[in-house]
């Protein structure tokens, strides 16, 4: 099951009460407050952490609440605080609250975190407010409530490589070889239900690839597979756009490749002008050969030509990525050290 959107209800934990107390040892006459503070309540915290694909885990998990801190106690003894609730979640995920729908933090890289529920603090006891005019203080503090409420978790797959085209362009097939994965592959429409992940290592260097859902004219207003997955090549550096040379259902190939160009274009402007490999696959049917130069001359683009099933092209295919990925790489500074994490206060 591939979850990417989750509503979660967060609560700090309450503040441990100040605990009212005077010493009662039998040699101390006039033993003054010793009552302790109350412990803070546990932070809830959302990190980002490797291991993690999507928000399945989640998605039977609807309220997460941090303990209360212990109260204080007399003898001078503080309440212990309780401890930091985690939520793990994978890169990409960007976390908001669900009130207000304003961005909490975007958390991009594994160990990024945000707080989006404080504990509350603990409440000061008797001794706390000892002076010398104030020498048997009654004066005691509640603990403060912990922080509550809702946030949305909003998952868009974090790749080098998006994997673009209509249903049945070969999309899968293609990533089935050039790495370890294993999409679903299947001679009808929309047999991928969900992005699929795959890492491929050439020699010094590796990038992922993300294999979206065919897209359809109209993607950018819903229909089909719609918003769903387009937003899940918004993080992509490249993408390659597969184009069967020739259609099984006797399309266009030309119109079906300007199909979903104008879907991008409508969606994300920004999107659309990202770097583009266009490949035509299916070399291995009958007269593919031959539609390669006609659409290469009406698109005034020579495109780059695959058999997935043969392996014709792949290593070519991998050589452009990653000249195009050094290049963007460069322009983006990728080499410099990931920011540290913009949090709302230490946890």
């Amino acid at each position: 099951m591939f979850v990417d959107r989750v509503t979660l209800h967060v609560k700090g934990g309450d503040g441990g009460n100040g605990c009212l107390s005077f010493r009662r040892e039998k040699y101390v006459p006039r033993g003054g407050p010793n009552g302790g503070d109350g412990g803070h309540g546990a932070h809830v915290i959302v990190r980002a952490v490797e291991g993690l694909t999507n928000l399945a885990h989640l998605s039977g998990m609807r309220h997460f609440r941090g303990e209360r801190g212990q109260h204080g106690m007399g003898s001078s003894r503080d309440g212990k605080s309780a401890e930091t609730v985690y939520i793990d979640v994978p890169a990409g995920t960007i976390v908001r609250d669900h009130t207000h729908g304003h961005v909490l933090r975007d958390l991009k890289s594994p160990g990024d975190y945000v707080v989006v529920a404080r504990g509350g603090k603990g409440g000061h006891g008797n001794e706390h407010f000892k002076s010398s005019i104030n020498r048997a203080p009654r004066q005691v503090e509640p603990g403060q409530p912990g922080e509550e409420r809702s946030i949305d978790l909003e998952l868009k797959v974090i790749a080098d490589v998006g994997l673009i085209g209509l249903p049945n362009a070969g999309k899968s097939t293609l990533l089935s070889r050039i790495s370890r994965a294993h999409p679903e592959i299947a001679d009808y429409p929309f047999t991928t239900k969900y992005p699929n992940l795959g890492a491929v290592v050439v020699e010094d260097d590796a990038f992922i690839v993300a294999d979206i859902p065919g897209l359809i004219e109209g993607a950018h207003q819903g229909h089909g597979l719609g918003h769903e997955f387009l937003r899940h090549v918004e993080r992509t550096k490249v993408l390659v756009h597969l184009v069967e040379a020739v259609p099984i259902d006797g399309s266009d190939p030309v119109e079906n490749y300007r199909t979903i160009r104008n879907e991008l274009e409508q969606y994300s402007p920004a999107l659309a002008n990202r770097p583009e490999i266009l490949v035509l696959s299916k070399l291995d049917v009958t007269g593919a050969d031959e539609a390669v130069d006609r659409i290469a001359h009406e698109l005034c683009r020579e495109p780059l030509t695959l058999s997935a099933v043969t392996g014709r092209g792949i290593p070519q295919l991998i050589s452009r990525i990653l000249d195009v990925l050094q290049r963007v790489r460069a322009q983006l500074g990728e080499e410099e050290a990931p920011s540290s994490p913009e949090v709302l206060e230490d946890p």
